[in-house]
């Protein structure tokens, strides 16, 4: 009898030990209600909602395409991006009362609020508030009255508060140029510190001619020349650059532009400038990277050489050597 009774205690406890384990081992240290960040999916995410000082932002999937705001498809690598940082978020550490209070509070930061979905079904909600107070640029709750944290991905070092923006042109694909030599008309390339090696090309009858008085040009390096409008893409925007700062870009002397007109109708201008690198008081011009502009958006963006160059030719360019 006491040995039954002996056996039974045993696998209460053992139970018992089993229970208190799984408890503890799903719990969070900070309360699971206050800090679980990371989105669950069963299978994936399907719809992401921004929200800021009454304005919206969505993205959702629609077949094998992410749509911005329902009209506008989205750039594939922002997409993925955000997703990884949805599905990956941990805690990094606590914040405090004294320092929420510091450069949150009182500096009237506003929160982003996020909604992620799975087909419907909400799976997570916190606010995002964007701040340079930590090198991962962000501060999150789980809403106006839990505890605030600075948070992470494991593996990343960048700023994943920029991934929490409502501003449509972050969303959009990083391309200056996509066509096809048949959709172009024209290409006027302006060389504006050797004028000389501006030239113009035409497409007359599909066959693209290069302008001008002097004969002796190859078709083929023309041909190859318009082909590279294909995909002109650019790496990021200039958003950190102040008003103030790209005001006095835009009126110094530009180094290229380049005007493409297509075969129906629409021009597109591409301005192009050097870009100043280093220290206040130390700049030097970056040879890796420029700051360009196109005539339908007011913003910057920041063009490397490497993307740039197929484009960047001197009118000798043509001509056999």
């Amino acid at each position: 009898m006491m040995s039954r009774i002996l056996i039974r205690s045993i696998v209460l406890i053992f139970i018992l030990i089993l229970v208190l384990l799984i408890f503890f081992a799903n719990r969070s240290p900070f309360g699971k209600s206050n800090s679980s960040f990371a989105s669950e999916p069963k299978e994936e995410i399907t719809r992401i909602e921004f929200s800021e000082k009454g304005n919206r932002l969505t993205l959702e999937k629609t077949g094998e395409s992410w749509l911005i705001n329902g009209k506008i498809e989205a750039r594939k690598s922002g997409v993925l991006f955000i997703i990884r940082i949805l599905k990956e978020i941990k805690i990094k550490s606590p914040v405090s009362p004294e320092l929420f209070d510091s450069v949150i509070s009182g500096k009237n930061i506003i929160p982003v609020k996020v909604k992620v979905y799975e087909k419907g079904r909400l799976l997570k909600t916190f606010l995002v508030y964007k701040t340079g107070s930590n090198s991962y640029g962000n501060i999150m709750k789980m809403n106006d009255s839990s505890k605030p944290f600075i948070v992470y991905v494991p593996g990343y070092d960048g700023d994943i508060g920029s991934g929490f923006t409502l501003n449509e042109l972050f969303w959009q694909p990083y391309t200056i140029y996509n066509l096809l030599p048949s959709e172009i008309a024209s290409v006027n390339f302006d060389n504006l510190s050797d004028t000389l090696s501006s030239f113009s090309i035409i497409n007359r009858n599909r066959h693209f001619i290069l302008t001008g008085n002097q004969s002796g040009w190859d078709s083929s390096l023309v041909l190859r020349y318009i082909s590279y409008f294909a995909r002109v893409p650019f790496e990021s925007w200039a958003f950190n650059i102040e008003e103030s700062e790209k005001r006095s870009i835009e009126t110094h002397n530009p180094l290229y532009r380049i005007t493409v007109t297509t075969t129906s109708g629409k021009k597109t201008i591409l301005t192009l400038w050097g870009m100043v690198t280093g220290k206040k008081g130390h700049d030097e011009i970056d040879s890796d990277r420029l700051l360009g502009k196109t005539d339908d958006k007011d913003e910057l963006f920041i063009m490397r050489y490497f993307d740039i160059d197929p484009i960047l030719k001197k009118r000798s360019y043509f001509f056999p050597q």
